[in-house]
């Protein structure tokens, strides 16, 4: 061809044609040569100002096109199993095109946020436009950073929100995704880690405006990483569920039971009923009935929903929102035992004695209708005399038998003596904009714990049981403090003039026993806290290592599969065990217990993490224009930078830093937890009475600082120049302004931590 072409021409070679898109493959496709190849170059320039073509260095490509070599991130597999990825090239304005990764027998294994260089071919099939074969894997998922977009002419910065990093990144001006400035965005590491310079980083997503109030609890889930957004595969398997019928079940549906639940409460999974047992060999005692929706019914081992469910292991709570870990389907309608509504279940019946002993207990696959959706608050007060027109008609058949029970369960506990720590729940009140309202603390009714007796009961029979029928499970494990953080714990309790037992198998009874030496003490809540502190945390295992919180040897948790992956693993086992159909646990299930308690145990740390930073930052707004008032509260954490303040009033935490402890050098003993000031000999001990005054409140990272006004009732004043701070010892005062008791017992105890130091290093030499 030696006429110019025009430039639908050219668009359509470049199509047709995507490894040869340099100015002279071009010419030499259309022969052009000599001085026309000047009337080309205009074209070309022509197509790439009206945004058709897009230069790369001296190639043109359509915009509208991936390029034939690319960078990909490879997706999650899909239902089938098979492999997409992200195209991370992608520049058009239309609907991101879709990549299927096809590997040969011979190439690496792929997984999640692996990031490939690709060859690239156009294909028209129905739910793919490119197939992708691999050329190499050049790394895994980049670092995430969640954060404040500023706009800058060079492109623009993001300040991250997390607590602590006041590293910005670098965001090029094609890498902004069209975030506006001070929007909230997420974006992850574009490119490689330099010695020199900021980080530099492409935005994936914009979060909005960080003013919004329920912008906080997306800002953790995001910075997380909870999934929350189901696949639509999922949300059609869940959408297309029917209810279960009574096929293959035992009806259930003339027993009274009722869910008991918080007063916005987003599902209900378990039912209760105790009825008095009529045997004349069991006097005073009662059969309990544990009913558990079903969700292994509608969630089977290898589907779309379980496959989500496994991932997300478990919902998330926060206080605007929830990220349930099954659809709304599920989760709100199908596996919610609502009132008057025949459900599917799992349920334990249980025979009791009069002193609360577990006598016998079964297990049945059956249909239920629950007679009431009750709310903890309503339950308690009818029981107390003040019944409301729905609970009235269930007072004397329902609720009473349910509360005497209880008092026999509640025996059984007493004897057992699990771990009694007091330490107030946080609820935070939010306004229908969701802003702040108040901050309470969660009430403890008889009710929250009569609910808490029987499903532990019942999390026991089917630990119990499923181990008499030799069936693979899922255990929850919490094992016995470390001899180190126990005698960590033996100093603070001896330094408050208290004593834990030693020279013995340690039980919760002995933890107990110090709880209630220092109940109604000015130490108190420092024991509670330390106590906590002590305690390894606890996780799932298929290994049975006991629960020692609980003082349980046989423990599982089978009460909320629709909340967590571990119950609905249990109720997989329980289903297999007694043959009750194809649903139960399955082959791949069971060679993948170890994987999934272990990825179980990570989910519920993540969820844990997120909705501590939510209350963080919930906090943080709530005080963020009381800014100069002084608090009252208890140092409740101590690091080599500062101690942390929990703040009486909201249980706020919040940072004193060290350098505005004093004109003096602490020293940090971390075995202690304590800082010690080096001309002053001034000790600062976890427990110790604080006065605060309100410094800074940052609602977008939860961070809260304080300037330390008291501590254990000695002042502290402003140093010349306001650089520092030094303690005011007033008339009367001692050295560490403590009570000769505690002063005494301190002395004690650092005597003893000197011997065994000094004993260690002889027998070390």
């Amino acid at each position: 061809m030696s006429t110019m072409p025009t430039k639908q021409d050219i668009l359509d070679w470049i199509s047709e044609h995507p490894t040869l898109t340099a100015k002279r493959d071009i010419a030499k496709a259309f022969g052009i040569k000599g001085a026309a190849r000047i009337d080309l170059k205009r074209l070309l320039r022509e197509l790439e100002d009206e945004g058709h073509l897009e230069k790369r260095k001296k190639t043109f490509r359509d915009p509208d096109r991936l390029p034939p070599v690319s960078v990909l991130q490879v997706k999650a597999p899909d239902d089938n199993g098979d492999l997409f990825a992200l195209p991370l090239e992608w520049h058009g304005e239309g609907v991101e095109p879709v990549v299927l990764v096809v590997l040969k027998p011979s190439d690496p294994a792929l997984g999640e946020g692996d990031r490939i260089l690709a060859r690239l071919q156009v294909v028209h099939e129905e739910d793919h436009n490119y197939e992708a074969r691999l050329i190499r894997k050049i790394g895994v998922s980049p670092q995430k950073v969640v954060g404040l977009f500023r706009k800058t002419a060079e492109g623009g910065r993001i300040l991250p929100i997390d607590k602590g990093s006041d590293r910005e990144w670098l965001v090029m001006p094609d890498a902004t995704g069209g975030a506006k400035d001070g929007e909230l965005v997420e974006a992850e590491q574009a490119g490689p880690k330099g010695r020199m310079g900021l980080p530099k980083a492409r935005i994936v997503m914009r979060l909005g405006d960080p003013s919004e109030p329920r912008a906080v609890s997306l800002i953790a889930i995001h910075q997380h990483g909870i999934p929350d957004d189901f696949p639509p595969k999922v949300v059609e398997e869940a959408d297309a569920m029917k209810p279960a019928g009574l096929t293959g079940r035992e009806d259930l549906r003339d027993l009274p039971l009722v869910t008991i639940d918080p007063v916005d409460a987003r599902d209900r999974d378990d039912a209760v009923l105790a009825q008095h047992d009529d045997d004349p060999k069991n006097e005073g005692g009662f059969v309990l009935w544990v009913a558990i929706a079903d969700v292994a019914h509608y969630v089977t081992p290898g589907s779309a929903l379980d496959r989500e469910a496994r991932k997300r292991g478990n919902s998330s709570y926060f206080p605007d929102r929830v990220v349930p870990m099954l659809p709304d389907r599920l989760s709100g309608d199908l596996c919610s035992l609502h009132e008057a509504v025949p459900r599917a279940c799992l349920a334990v019946r249980m025979v009791i004695d009069a002193a609360g002993n577990k006598l016998s207990h079964r297990f049945v696959r059956g249909l239920m209708y629950s007679d009431g959706s009750l709310n903890y608050r309503e339950v308690q007060e009818a029981v107390d005399g003040r019944p409301n027109e729905k609970t009235a008609l269930l007072v004397e058949p329902v609720l009473k038998p349910l509360f005497a029970a209880y008092a026999a369960l509640k025996s059984a506990r007493e004897r057992r003596q699990p771990l009694e720590l007091d330490l107030p729940e946080r609820k935070i009140v939010l306004s229908e904009e969701g802003k702040v309202l108040s901050v309470d603390f969660a009430e403890r009714l008889d009710a929250h714990r009569l609910i808490e007796e029987f499903m532990v009961l019942a999390n026991v029979a089917a630990a119990e049981t499923l181990i008499a029928k030799k069936t693979p499970l899922l255990f929850r494990v919490h094992e016995e403090p470390a001899e180190d953080k126990l005698e960590s714990l033996r100093e603070t309790a001896s330094a408050a003039g208290f004593t834990l037992a030693k020279g013995q198998v340690l039980k919760t009874k002995h933890l107990n026993a110090l709880l209630r030496q220092a109940e109604g003490s000015a130490d108190d809540e420092l024991i509670n806290m330390a106590t906590l502190r002590s305690m390894t945390q606890a996780y799932y295992s298929p290994k049975n290592f006991g629960h020692f919180g609980l003082a349980l040897q046989n423990y599982a948790h089978f009460t909320s599969p629709i909340r967590r992956y571990s119950d609905l693993i249990v109720h997989r086992a329980l289903i297999k065990a007694h043959g009750w159909g194809e649903d139960g646990l399955s082959p791949e299930d069971i060679d993948r217990l170890e994987d999934t308690a272990q990825h179980i145990s990570d989910t519920e740390r993540r969820s844990m993490m997120a909705e501590r930073d939510t209350t963080d930052r919930y906090l943080a707004a709530f005080l963020s224009d009381r800014i100069g008032a002084e608090f009252t509260g208890r140092v409740a954490g101590i690091a080599k930078f500062g101690i942390f303040v929990k703040l009486d009033e909201t249980g706020a935490d919040g940072l004193v830093p060290i350098s505005t402890l004093g004109n003096e050098y602490f020293h940090f003993d971390r075995d202690a937890g304590t800082l010690m000031g080096s001309n002053t000999g001034r000790v600062i001990a976890l427990g110790m009475r604080a006065k605060v005054k309100l410094k800074e409140a940052a609602p977008v990272t939860g961070g809260i600082a304080f300037e330390l006004l008291e501590l254990e009732d000695e002042e502290y004043e402003s140093t010349p120049g306001g650089r520092g701070r030094r303690p005011y010892r007033g008339p009367g005062k001692g050295k560490r302004g403590a009570s000769p008791k505690r002063k005494a017992a301190r002395a004690k105890a650092k005597d003893a931590k000197t011997k065994r130091k000094v004993t260690r290093q002889r027998r070390q030499t």
